[in-house]
């Protein structure tokens, strides 16, 4: 089959990348946190450019009917962008992920096995909104030695193409080729990136579930990420009826368009009473649209959730809230319903705590504390590349562990196989050197 020039001219793009990323990862860590000292400064004297143009993509979003859920991800005001520079220079202050020998054996005299940590190689970037991935996601691939296809939803044309010409300028001051940094602006591009694979070695998709699933099902490339939010919050007939409501409170309103906002909360029975009508005070005060099971219902007036709501990921201020007679009920309700993203539990029994941390199959359980702590920021990673719920690591809000593998390197002197099998075999030393 022949190459359509959009596949032709993202070969050329793919390739330049690698290279670029093949001559990153052997500069050194004061290079490399060089080159991410200046993107910071750079976004900074460009603030007033870069948040001009990101209000150009929220106006011309909103008049094309974007809902509110993905325009608050898109907007990228002077709050956020500042925070966001403030986690590009905390990456600049992380431990250097490349180059770690995580294994150093002796196999026998002369024969020395290191197993070390080294770039993954090109990472293709895919999101919808959330321009300030962009710039979380280029400085955790720099700090990584990794080179970077970027792709943004058409809602952040403008906020996407300013910062990534901020970054390349930033980059020409530095050792870091500006090569590393890749932009593609149409949905075309998408379809031929995820062909990629002799080029591409990890794709990160950030966006909306629906989105999330297309990118797993139309690639080869191996993929990091979760097609679904769908976090709870369990109260425990042992809860603090005022931190549970502050807690629940923040796990819902703080932003509810995050991925690690709540969307069901289940309350033990015997505590209903008491916390439901409180914490529905709270919520429908900050404008939360509430929806209860049946026997919510017989506590709190509020419309009724049907199986659908268990189901949903809202990314707005609507809250499903059921009954349960048990801790053992609201885990298996959990375990069936949720993302295995975040779920968290508000107890102050602490064996209540330890047995749903210890059963609830997801990559973050919290005790006593809002689940939007699940954060790459939060976690002290400086930002996250995005958070991934499957089983094999990595898992959570991924940082730069996440990206970078690993390599086993073996040196002897004339070692051959031959000497160690047969009757006269001689023995392995395997003797850790570190």
């Amino acid at each position: 089959m022949v190459a359509t020039p959009v596949e032709f001219l993202l070969i050329e793009i793919a390739r330049k990348t690698r290279t670029s990323a093949h001559q990153l990862a052997i500069l050194s860590t004061e290079e490399r946190d060089r080159a991410i000292e200046a993107i910071a400064q750079a976004l900074e004297a460009a603030s007033s450019e870069i948040i001009a143009a990101n209000e150009a993509d929220c106006q011309a979003a909103q008049n094309d009917g974007i809902s509110s859920a993905l325009l608050a991800r898109l907007k990228l005001g002077e709050t956020k962008l500042k925070a966001t520079i403030d986690g590009v220079r905390d990456v600049k202050k992380l431990a250097d992920p490349i180059g770690h020998i995580q294994i150093h054996r002796e196999l026998d005299e002369g024969l020395i096995l290191k197993r070390i940590a080294c770039p993954l190689g090109v990472l293709g970037i895919i999101f919808e909104a959330r321009p300030e991935a962009l710039i979380q996601i280029t400085s955790l691939a720099i700090k990584s030695g990794n080179g970077v296809i970027l792709k943004g939803g058409k809602e952040a044309t403008r906020s996407c193409q300013i910062l990534v010409k901020v970054i390349k300028q930033a980059l020409e001051t530095t050792k870091v080729n500006p090569d590393a940094v890749q932009l593609l602006t149409t949905r075309e591009e998408i379809r031929s990136l995820l062909d990629l694979d002799k080029y591409v070695d990890l794709i990160i998709p950030r966006g909306s579930n629906e989105f999330v699933r297309y990118v797993q099902e139309n690639t080869r490339i191996p993929v990091l990420g979760h097609a679904d939010g769908i976090c709870h919050l369990y109260i425990d007939k042992a809860a603090n009826i005022d931190k549970a409501i502050e807690i629940t409170v923040d796990s819902k309103i703080q932003y509810p368009a995050a991925c690690n906002a709540i969307e069901t909360l289940l309350v033990h029975r015997e505590i209903a009473s008491q916390f439901l009508p409180k914490v529905a005070e709270a919520l429908k005060s900050k404008k939360v649209e509430l929806r209860g099971d049946e026997k919510t219902c017989e506590f709190i007036d509020v419309a009724a959730a049907t199986e659908e709501d268990w189901k949903t990921e809202y990314s707005d201020f609507i809250l499903s809230i059921k009954v349960v007679d048990s801790m053992e009920t609201a885990i298996g309700h959990i375990n069936k319903y949720g993302s295995k993203h975040t779920d968290a539990i508000a107890t102050e029994d602490d064996l209540a705590a330890k047995t749903f941390l210890n059963q609830v199959d997801s990559a973050g359980v919290f005790h006593n504390c809002s689940t939007r702590f699940s954060d790459g920021f939060r976690y002290g990673f400086g930002a996250e590349v995005g958070i991934s719920t499957q089983k094999m690591p990595p898992r959570g809000p991924v940082g730069l562990e996440g990206l970078v593998t690993y390599k086993y390197q073996v040196v002897g002197n004339g070692h051959i196989v031959a000497t160690y099998t047969g009757e006269k075999a001689k023995s392995f030393t395997h003797r850790n050197l570190i």
